[in-house]
Order: structure tokens, then C-alpha cells, then sequence
């Protein structure tokens, strides 16, 4: 429950779980969409919504998913105009993801009317096969259709999200992708490495044979990736993230995070508290961390009965948190700032990560200045291996 005179939680994250059809590389808590679940879902929400406004006071909200654009008109508007009654809306950033084929002109002015401004719109691809491979229900066309309907509706802030390595996808395939994607002049730019979950019909794929990885491919397309993304205005400021420099964006003062950059996701990485609501959704709240249940039905069961549907909540110790900050924070091309990571942390990375960051060093996968620690073009690339060691 809120404490009164705490400051309120300026980040909030919603968990849509509902989708046309199950992609073929999905890990995420998702299901085939049915409109009676999605109504009842939607109730369920705004009674979360309602429990947990008094301690909100969100700079950043984020819809992900599932594919939240997927929810129709009427179901849209209920969860916005309770958004509206509690006191919610007013974000600087207001994200929603959207795939291509659930874009509409009624949908993108709805959104706009009640302050959504960002929008992330899961590409992937842009070859009809790949898209096909990958279980997409989008066409390439309607890609370029749903953009040019957000820009109408006065959408400045649009991400595309793109995949490589891809089975199948060559080289030739992923530049023309590239080249197709920077095209548009979007502001922003996520591409991810395809990566082989359990349960998912990839990894059974692969599993049968049916397709080999090839490692070295990976790496040459990332390294496309960044070229070409560069050379097109972007800036990387994490892994898998690019972002354009607003043109009348004075300069920042984290001069290394693009002024279009994703600010719901540097909270992340930074570190910074949130609430999640909606099923599977985690959220870190006040040293607490918490999970909702990854079942549709029991969420709105428990939600039904006036109460929060968590399935599990822990308190990590200050050394442990520190940890995974430090771990979420490797993963910006900025790395850590000394000073910023103790004002964080109460911990000084060079007192207490000494031997995690001296070994990257030498490994070539990092590089400390006077001010901060951060991984070199290499250590991004295994960044997931690096952050692990700061781990407690």
C-alpha cells in the first residue's frame, strides 16, 4: 500500500497479454486473444490501476506485450479515461507497442488525444518470408501503411524494433532491411539477436536439426547493424538501441544518451523504481521486488477480489541490488558513472567490484577513465557475460 509521504513512483510499466497468434520466437507471457478474457482483463486492470495510483506519479509509462494495440477502440478508452480519473496521464513519455496489422486512424487519434506520444512498432523484418518464418501476422506493406498513419495522427516519437539472425536471413537480406528501416526516418531504432528460448517453436526447430546457428553471421550482422544505423543519424546509447538527437534538443547532461533515447527503459538500466502491473509484469518498488502471476484468468481472479494478483514478492539486500544495477547499467555504451552509481547505490564500483572490473580489462572488454567504467565496442557485444560477474 502507499506511504503517504513518500514520493510517488514516477515509472509505470502494463503487461498486455494478448496476441493474434503466438510468434514463433515469443518467450513472453503472452496468449491467442479472446474478446470475453481481454474484457475482463481490461476490469482487472483498472481495479490495479486504482490500488496502486496514490503512490504514482508516473514521467514514463509504458504499455508492452502481447501486442497491447491488439485491445479495440472501447477497450482502449476504458483503460485510458481510468488512466484520466486517477490522476495518471501527463506523461513526458508515453509509450505503447504496436504491431503493423492492429494499426488503425481511429486508434492512433485515440491515442493521441489522451497524451500517448511514443509508439514502438514491432517490425521485425521486412521481407515477407523472414516475417512469415517468424510467425508475424504483419505484412511488409502494412509497415510502411501503419507508419504513415502514426505520423498523420502527429506521432513524432516512433521506434521500429528489428531482429537479425534470423534462420534463413542472409546478409544481403538484413542490409536491404536496414536500408528500407532508416528509410523512414524514424527516432528511434531496437534491434535483437534472435535467441532461442525453451518452449518456443524456434528452439524446437533447432533442436530437430532443422537449422544450425551460425555465430560469426550474428556478429557480422550486429556490427552492420551499428554501422549502418550510425552512418543514418542514430546513436547507440545500449546493446540493442539507437535514437536520434531532437533537433531542438539542448544538450543533455548525459551527453552519451541521445535525447530521443527511451527514457522508460534508462530507468531500468539506471536503476530507478517502477510499478508493473498486468499478468507476468515485475516491478521494483522501494527495495521490493515484485511479480504478478503469469496466468490471465488467476490475475483477474485476484483483482476481482479487491487485491493485488502478485504471485511473489522479495526484498534484496542493498549489496545484491547493487549488484544487478550494476549489471543493468553495463549494458548503456555510457557504463557507469562513479559518482552516479554511488549517489544510486550507497556502493563505489571501485571499492567493491575491483576484481569483475579488472578482469574485463584485460579481457579487452572494458575500459575505466577517471569518472566511470564502461564496456568497449567488444564487451557490448558479450555484455551479458560481462554483467553477470557484478552479480551478488
Amino acid at each position: 500500500m502507499a506511504n503517504p509521504s513518500a514520493p510517488g513512483i514516477r515509472s509505470l510499466y502494463i503487461h498486455v497479454p494478448f496476441c493474434a497468434q503466438k510468434c514463433a520466437y515469443c518467450a513472453f507471457y503472452s496468449e491467442s486473444s479472446s474478446g470475453e478474457l481481454i474484457n475482463r482483463y481490461v476490469s482487472a486492470l483498472v481495479r490495479e490501476l486504482e490500488i496502486v495510483a496514490p503512490d504514482l506519479r508516473p514521467a514514463t509509462i509504458f504499455f508492452g506485450g502481447g501486442t497491447p494495440s491488439l485491445l479495440n477502440l472501447r477497450q482502449w478508452e476504458t483503460i485510458l479515461r481510468a488512466l484520466e480519473k486517477f490522476h495518471l496521464l501527463g506523461a513526458a513519455e508515453f509509450t505503447v507497442e504496436c504491431n503493423p496489422a492492429t494499426v488503425s486512424t481511429d486508434k492512433a487519434k485515440l491515442f493521441r488525444d489522451f497524451g500517448i506520444n511514443r509508439i514502438s512498432m514491432g517490425v521485425q523484418s521486412l521481407d515477407e518470408q523472414l516475417l512469415d518464418r517468424l510467425g508475424r501476422i504483419h505484412s511488409r506493406e502494412m509497415v510502411f501503411k501503419s507508419f504513415d498513419i502514426l505520423r498523420h495522427a502527429g506521432f513524432e516519437n516512433i521506434n521500429l524494433d528489428l531482429m537479425f539472425a534470423i534462420p534463413s536471413q542472409t546478409m544481403e537480406i538484413w542490409r536491404a532491411t536496414l536500408r528500407e528501416a532508416t528509410a523512414m526516418q524514424s527516432e528511434h531504432l531496437s534491434s535483437y539477436e534472435v535467441i532461442y528460448e525453451d518452449d518456443t517453436p524456434l528452439f524446437e526447430q533447432l533442436k530437430a536439426g532443422e537449422f544450425s546457428v551460425d555465430e560469426h553471421l550474428a556478429c557480422e550482422m550486429y556490427e552492420e547493424l551499428i554501422a549502418h544505423s550510425t552512418s543514418a543519424g542514430f546513436h547507440q546509447y545500449e546493446i540493442a538501441n539507437f535514437a536520434r538527437n531532437a533537433k531542438s534538443s539542448k544538450p543533455t547532461i548525459q551527453p552519451a544518451i541521445p535525447s530521443l533515447a527511451c527514457q522508460h527503459n534508462v530507468n531500468y538500466w539506471r536503476g530507478g523504481s517502477f510499478y508493473g502491473l498486468g499478468p507476468s509484469a515485475t516491478g521494483y518498488v522501494r527495495g521490493v521486488r515484485t511479480k504478478n502471476w503469469a496466468n490471465t484468468q488467476l490475475y483477474c481472479e485476484q483483482l476481482e477480489k479487491g487485491k493485488r494478483a502478485i504471485e511473489s514478492s522479495e526484498e534484496l539486500s542493498p549489496l545484491r541490488r547493487a549488484g544487478e544495477i550494476a549489471a543493468f547499467g553495463l549494458r548503456m555504451n555510457a557504463g557507469w558513472p562513479f559518482a552516479e552509481f554511488k549517489r544510486t547505490t550507497d556502493f563505489d564500483l571501485r571499492e567493491n567490484w575491483t576484481t569483475e572490473m579488472n578482469h574485463l580489462i584485460q579481457r579487452g572488454w572494458g575500459k575505466i577513465t577517471d569518472d566511470r567504467f564502461h564496456l568497449t565496442h567488444q564487451g557490448l557485444r558479450f555484455a551479458d557475460a560481462a554483467a553477470a560477474m557484478f552479480l551478488r
